[in-house]
């Protein structure tokens, strides 16, 4: 097998390097925020558990927790 095709793709990337949707100067702003939504939704969906309120409030807690912990995580030099 050729290694050729390969060294292409890698010269071809060269001139076009990868841009992160949130640039690394909003990343602490954008972690912070998500992580403080998802605390306000967190602390709701206790005070009024339901089944009609997992959707609602509890899953879209726990989505913002998830990316709220990743962009905070990234945002203070640790990167997973």
């Amino acid at each position: 097998m050729s290694s050729q095709p390969l060294f292409d793709v890698w010269n071809a990337a060269a001139g076009s390097p990868y841009e992160p949707a949130i640039s690394k100067n909003l990343q602490f702003i954008v972690g912070f925020l998500l992580l403080s939504i998802s605390i306000l939704l967190a602390g709701f969906f206790s005070l009024n558990p339901s089944l009609v309120n997992v959707p609602a409030v509890g899953i879209p807690a726990s989505l913002a927790f998830g990316f709220g912990a990743v962009y905070m995580i990234c945002a203070v030099g640790v990167y997973v």
